[in-house]
């Protein structure tokens, strides 16, 4: 009997720089302590025994202004664990508040990678809103397990932005704050199970939306690598970091107090340096060091840190801390271990005055390192303090108390000692990795057992449908009818094109109804139809359905209890019986009396009713399962055939046809397309053409040389 192979794990954390060796941690707002997590997470994993292979997903960037590490598609970081670089939109470094409208295409290059790793994960775990946004299409498409891990929450964002009296539409200009919540809403929606740091995190961060489920939240703690984090042993020498702290001081034998962290404003460093200032007492105890990444040039910085750093400096000089406060330009990520041994040798305290704080890996660090903390009263640091016992907490907008709380720390030496040795015990207790992926794995495998066996290999159908090298697929009305005399040219153009070009269509009629308007319009049969939105798949001239895509979408759907939630909503009307089906309840809709389509979502969600809401002409509003719609079967076809996405060329004019006309295939919008489609202008591989109907379709034929060598124009 054959070895059962172990499992293969894929982790999405788009955003950021990611490597394997000298993480530039602080550099900006994206590379921070999630880049850290899933990069060790990743190696931990590996290093399982029931684990054959790990792929760390992210963005390649190919960009002067970052090391070229970054534009490398694939790095080997540990034994069968890699970090896999897929081209995303531009190829220069971006922030990741303006990564959405590239995921779709992130989303068709990873599952190009799956393929060629030839063989199906066995589960897809993705990191932040946008991590998690293209695993819901992964573990949909391969029909694979979906965990989540928020590592910060847009509603929480919101609201703090909010608190601080930041206006609506400021949050949404610079955020695209909305965009993010709908895509966690979806996550949450779909994922199998959520893995949180904390218990605060489940109760009161993921208890704000609609799809929260507490019994699909896992809370297992980050691990550590304690091969890094260590007290200084004995006969320890300080490190060359130690003169570049030291020289800011005119007294280096003082304790010192440590603040480690990006320049965010969330952070809250601000806070730290006027607890110091104010406070007499702890002025002469001890001396402050401020770490807030590493800097070249504050005034070519982007507008966040450099303001944060620029206060920092304004607030040294007002209250002249001069010679009692360190704030050094660089340092290394690998020097970060020895920062902490440095601050312990000197009998000093780490603080984190976050105004929000998700987990805290620093917190660990310190703590690992035989170094007390005082950290804010929120998330994270409730559970380290109480797991190890090794500090204070504090309100952060309180720099009184804040300051109070580092005098009673420093002050009492034999407490300290405790403090000190409490920190150390607690996190090689709670927090290593091996406990860490043991919980992960465990949970990992209540997943995969009960969707089935995932490594059995995919069964295809009998089909000439895989030798096509390029697939054209059309909506019906509006689209492909409309225009005979164009029609009979784009047949033309189809029937000599030769046989490595295949034809599908894409309607929201039923199959009945498609084939009976094509015969009607003499349209030969197509080689495959997506149907009544995208909730049916059938194949060739016998009309074959796929019944695994069935299998598939059959998620949550609950028909019935979606029509008596419907019930009553004015501006509504149901369809005619025929036009509903086992998957699709439609209706029309009349937009000036009806709610608005958020609001109708949002009180389906608060009913736990999960729909994918379609709406389109102005007219037309459908609800089909969560997995289902034209775009997702469309790529669930793409995958099943082994045809390039990149090769479809896909026409539409209406809100339904969307979902298809993003990502990675060739989209053309005909002439006289919907206003819903308006939004998709100026999008790259989507082509706005002038003709009408068929038109614009042989139009779209032409820009892209679809018939000949496939090019994708510049814009």
């Amino acid at each position: 009997m054959a070895e059962k192979k172990g499992m293969y794990i894929v982790l999405v954390s788009v955003h950021g720089l990611m490597r394997g060796h000298n993480i530039e941690l602080g550099r900006d707002a994206d590379t921070g302590g999630q880049t850290k997590y899933v990069i060790e997470l990743a190696r931990a994993l590996a290093s399982q025994p029931d684990v054959d292979r790990v792929d760390l997903m992210t963005r390649q960037v190919i960009d002067a202004k970052v090391d070229s590490d970054y534009a490398e598609p694939l790095e080997e970081i540990a034994s069968n664990a890699y970090i896999v670089r897929l081209p995303c939109g531009p190829r220069r470094y971006l922030r990741k508040e303006v990564l959405w409208p590239h995921l779709d295409s992130f989303s068709d290059q990873a599952l190009k990678h799956v393929r060629r790793v030839g063989r199906v994960p066995d589960v897809v775990h993705g990191h932040y809103a946008d991590g998690g946004y293209v695993a819901v299409q992964l573990s949909g498409l391969l029909e694979v397990p979906l965990i989540f891990t928020g590592h910060s929450l847009g509603q929480i964002k919101r609201q703090r932005l909010m608190d601080r009296g930041m206006k609506t539409a400021s949050i949404e200009n610079q955020y695209h704050i909305s965009q993010r919540i709908e895509a966690e809403e979806q996550i949450l929606d779909n994922a199998t199970f959520v893995v949180a740091s904390t218990q605060q995190e489940v109760d009161e961060q993921y208890s704000a939306y609609d799809n929260y489920n507490p019994n699909n939240m896992v809370v297992i703690p980050p691990g550590i690598d304690l091969q890094r984090f260590y007290p200084p042993k004995r006969g320890w020498q300080q490190p060359p970091f130690y003169d570049e702290v030291t020289r800011f001081f005119k007294n280096k034998n003082k304790p010192m107090i440590l603040a480690l962290s990006r320049p965010d404003v969330r952070k809250n460093i601000s806070a730290l340096i006027r607890a110091y200032a104010e406070n007499p007492s702890l002025r002469e105890m001890a001396n402050l060091v401020v770490i807030a990444g590493s800097r070249e040039n504050i005034m070519t910085m982007e507008k966040g840190p450099r303001r944060v750093l620029t206060e920092i400096i304004f607030l040294i000089d007002y209250y002249d801390l001069y010679g009692h406060v360190a704030y050094p330009k660089h340092h290394l990520p690998d020097e970060v271990p020895d920062i902490y041994k440095i601050i312990c040798k000197s009998r000093g305290v780490f603080v984190n005055p976050a105004l929000t704080e998700p987990f805290g890996l620093t917190l660990l660090e310190a703590a690992a390192s035989g170094v007390p903390i005082v950290a804010t009263q929120d998330g994270g640091p409730r559970d380290i303090i109480a797991n190890c016992k090794n500090g204070t907490l504090v309100d952060p907008l309180n720099s009184d108390a804040i300051g109070d709380a580092l005098v009673k720390m420093l002050s009492d030496k034999t407490n300290w000692s405790k403090l000190s040795k409490s920190g150390i015990n607690g996190t090689r207790r709670c927090y290593s990795w091996n406990a860490h992926v043991s919980l992960y794995l465990k949970e990992i495998k209540k997943a995969i057992a009960k969707s089935g066996d995932k490594n059995k290999p995919r069964e295809y159908y009998k089909s000439r449908l895989p030798t096509a090298d390029r697939m054209l697929v059309c909506d019906i009305d509006n689209t492909l009818i409309g225009d005979e005399k164009a029609l009979k040219e784009l047949l033309y153009l189809l029937e000599h094109a030769g046989q490595h070009i295949g034809f599908g269509v894409a309607t929201g009629r039923r199959i009945e109804s498609a084939k009976k308007i094509l015969k009607k319009h003499g349209v030969p049969m197509p080689d495959f139809f997506i149907t009544s939105v995208g909730c049916e798949i059938h194949y060739g001239p016998k009309s074959i359905e796929d019944m695994r895509w069935k299998r598939h979408i059959d998620y949550r759907w609950g028909p019935d209890a979606l029509c008596k939630a419907m019930k009553g909503i004015k501006g509504l009307k149901l369809q005619s019986t025929e036009e509903q089906r086992q998957y699709k309840v439609s209706y029309f809709i009349d937009p000036d009396k009806a709610p608005p389509i958020r609001e109708i979502v949002r009180d389906l969600r608060k009913n736990n009713i999960h729909v994918n809401v379609i709406y389109s002409h102005q007219a037309y509003l459908d609800f089909l399962p969560v997995r289902a719609s034209k775009g997702a079967a469309l790529r669930y076809f793409a995958d099943k055939w082994d045809i390039p996405v990149e090769h479809i060329l896909v026409a539409g004019d209406s809100g339904n046809d969307e979902e298809m006309l993003r990502g990675e295939t060739l989209g053309v919008v005909v002439g006289n397309y919907s206003s819903e489609l308006k939004r998709l202008k100026g999008r790259e591989r989507i082509h706005f053409a002038d003709g009408d109907f068929a038109r614009g379709v042989v139009e779209g034929i032409e820009y892209y040389d679809f018939l000949g060598d496939i090019k994708v124009p510049q814009n």
